[in-house]
Formats: structure tokens, C-alpha cells, sequence
């Protein structure tokens, strides 16, 4: 009997939210997991969950269970953590969430040179723009760039980015170079980054609030392709700077009104679950990378 495993076991099936997701977790399969809940409440002499084909429901018991579960691994895990010695602490797996464009041109050369030091550590990274659920989908870490709202989660500000609007030499020679935010209304056409509002907001000279929605020409959820298509002259681009800032330094894409666009810095979080405790190699990962991009990150353009 070993009963860490148990409570090891319960938790993954109560986060996981079914027996078969978390057999896929644990890698075993479905009926030992099974088995092991079954026994679970027969030694406890409770019903822990209340299972039907399509759900499962913590019975009181369960959640009681459930978080002095939680409590004694985590208290465990500081214990043996206290005790370890630093560099044998950053070894075993990492498992990633991370925004496509961002995690490839940013996170991915990050995470080689936290590997590089730390060789014992693997990585399995996910690079995708979807909103997974840590918990169930078995993460211990993502990237989020956004204004977060969830409050099961614990986040950490790694770095922040601003959006800048551009456009290619070849279009502004072929739409003529706007002087002010207003003449973007003059036969102008942008490329919708479907992460940015399609009303472009600028101040004037004079202070007031300009309003700006014009044509499109592409859209898309990738930034990077939008980049590439503003490069060849498609249209203006008013994207994030970690995107754009190579081709504008390369003379590709000229930044225009930076100092009247109002749109605001956007946060790239690392965040995870309350309920999960944080293993040392993840909380190195998350120190590194605040230390990595620092507070004016190398993509800022102004």
C-alpha cells in the first residue's frame, strides 16, 4: 500500500477531470487507474467521487480528501526541496504552453540557453494560440500574453510588448506617406491582426482623440505572416514590436505616429495553477526568463 502514490493518484483524476484523461497523464492504463480509486475509497470507507459515464462530481469527503491531499505533497515537496542540492533540483521534465509566434522567435532561443546550462532538464513544448487548461491538459507552465482575468491561476509578469504601426518603403511610395493619423482615411488599407482592435485610436496635435478604421486588404491570427505581408507591401500593419522590430531596424518597415498611438503595453505572463505545487526547475525557468528579456526587453523600438 502505498498511499503517496494514492493521493498522487486522486489528484491527477479530480484535475484531470475524468479517469481515462488521467490514466493518459500518469501513462498507465485506464482499469489501474480504476482500480486504484476503487480501493482508495474501500480503505477510507468513503465515496470519494460520484462517477456516471459522462462526469464525475467530488462528494464532500472528495474535496476534503482532495485538499489535504494537495497540502501534504506540497509540504513534502518543500521538505525534500529545502534538502536537495540546487543543481541536481533542475532535472526531469518541463511540460510548455506557449504562443506560436512569440514562443518561436522569443521563448525558443530562451529556453536553449536555459537547457544549455542546466542539461537534465526536458523540455515538451506546445506552441499553440489556443487558451489551454493547465490543469487538465497536464501543463506546468504557459505563456499568456494578455490582461488576465482568471484567478485560479498564479501569473508572473516575464516581459511586455507595444504595438507599433508600419508599413513597407514600396507602400508608402505607392499610398503616399500619411503626415498625420487622419490621412490614413485618404485610400489607405491595413492588414487585420485579429489580436488588435480594428479601430486604430491616436491623439492629434491638439490633443484630441483621432479614430481610424480602413480597409483590409489580409487578415490573420499570425503576426509573423502579417509581418511578411506587410514587408512585401500589402498594407499598413499595427502589430506587437517583438514581431516587426528586425525589419524595421533592417529599413524593411518604416514605424509610423509612434509617439500618437495610444494603444497600450501588453504583458507576456508565465503563469500556473494555485493548486499545483511549483517545482524548483519550473520557478528557475520563470526567474530565467525575467532575467532573460529584463525590463526593456531588446525588441523595443522606442
Amino acid at each position: 500500500m502505498n498511499q503517496f502514490e494514492d493521493m498522487q493518484t486522486f489528484i491527477r483524476i479530480v484535475e484531470a477531470g475524468s479517469i481515462t484523461k488521467a490514466a493518459e497523464q500518469l501513462d498507465i492504463v485506464k482499469s489501474a487507474v480504476s482500480r486504484k480509486l476503487t480501493e482508495l475509497e474501500k480503505r477510507l470507507g468513503v465515496t470519494l467521487l460520484t462517477r456516471t459515464t459522462r462526469s464525475q462530481i467530488l462528494t464532500d469527503s472528495g474535496r476534503n480528501y482532495y485538499q489535504e491531499c494537495i497540502r501534504i505533497i506540497e509540504d513534502l515537496a518543500e521538505v525534500e526541496s529545502s534538502i536537495k542540492d540546487e543543481h541536481c533540483s533542475f532535472a526531469g521534465k518541463i511540460r510548455l504552453s506557449v504562443p506560436f509566434s512569440f514562443g518561436l522567435k522569443h521563448l525558443a532561443p530562451a529556453l536553449r540557453q536555459f537547457n544549455d546550462a542546466h542539461p537534465n532538464i526536458f523540455f515538451d513544448v506546445d506552441f499553440n494560440d489556443r487558451k489551454v487548461d493547465l490543469i487538465e491538459d497536464g501543463y506546468d507552465l504557459a505563456i499568456r500574453i494578455s490582461n488576465l482575468a482568471d484567478s485560479s491561476l498564479i501569473a508572473r509578469k516575464i516581459t511586455s510588448m507595444t504595438p507599433v504601426l508600419c508599413a513597407s518603403p514600396a507602400y508608402l511610395k505607392r499610398y503616399g506617406e500619411p503626415k498625420a493619423p487622419s490621412d490614413l482615411n485618404n485610400g489607405h488599407v491595413r492588414l487585420r491582426y485579429n489580436l488588435i482592435p480594428d479601430a486604430w485610436r491616436f491623439t492629434s496635435d491638439d490633443g484630441a482623440e483621432v479614430t481610424i478604421k480602413i480597409p483590409v486588404t489580409v487578415s490573420s491570427n499570425n503576426g509573423s505572416y502579417l509581418c511578411e505581408e506587410a514587408i512585401a507591401g500589402r498594407g499598413l500593419l499595427l502589430g506587437p514590436d517583438f514581431i516587426c522590430y528586425q525589419a524595421i531596424s533592417a529599413g524593411q518597415l518604416i514605424p509610423l505616429f509612434c509617439e500618437q498611438l495610444t494603444g497600450k503595453a501588453v504583458n507576456a505572463y508565465a503563469v500556473y495553477p494555485k493548486t499545483r505545487h511549483l517545482l524548483q526547475r519550473v520557478r528557475g525557468l520563470i526567474d530565467f526568463l525575467v532575467a532573460y528579456f529584463g525590463d526593456t526587453p531588446y525588441w523595443r523600438i522606442n
